[in-house]
């Protein structure tokens, strides 16, 4: 998440907004952009709606047996199509957002040919 924050300008200059999605209350969300210095949005799904709805939900897998969202990135284009997905199991194996914005200029490029 930190890599995101650090080519936040590179992502915003395509028109790329990112948005973090988590179990976590608003407050813990807050509390953790703020303690990591993320200027980006971070969406509470406490009762995990749209993590279940992306398939998602990694049941038991965070503290105290807790369900989380399984790691994932998406690249959702404003009529709401998934061009791109990354998922993973291992939560700390996430796409780098030099993957993202290669699959957002290889898609751009397709779109334009």
């Amino acid at each position: 998440m930190r890599s995101f924050q650090q080519k936040l300008p590179d992502l915003e200059s395509r028109g790329i907004q990112v948005v973090a999605i988590s179990v976590d209350s608003p407050e813990i969300n807050r509390r953790q952009r703020q303690k990591l210095g993320y200027t980006y949005t971070f969406l509470s799904d406490p009762r995990t709606e749209v993590i279940r709805h992306y398939d998602l939900l990694h049941r038991g897998a965070g503290s105290k047996g807790t369900d989380i969202a399984r790691p994932a990135e998406f690249l959702i284009d404003s009529s709401g199509i998934i061009r791109w997905v990354n998922l993973t199991e291992n939560i700390a194996v996430r796409a780098r957002p030099e993957q993202v914005l290669e699959a957002f200029d290889q898609g751009e490029h397709a779109a334009t040919h």
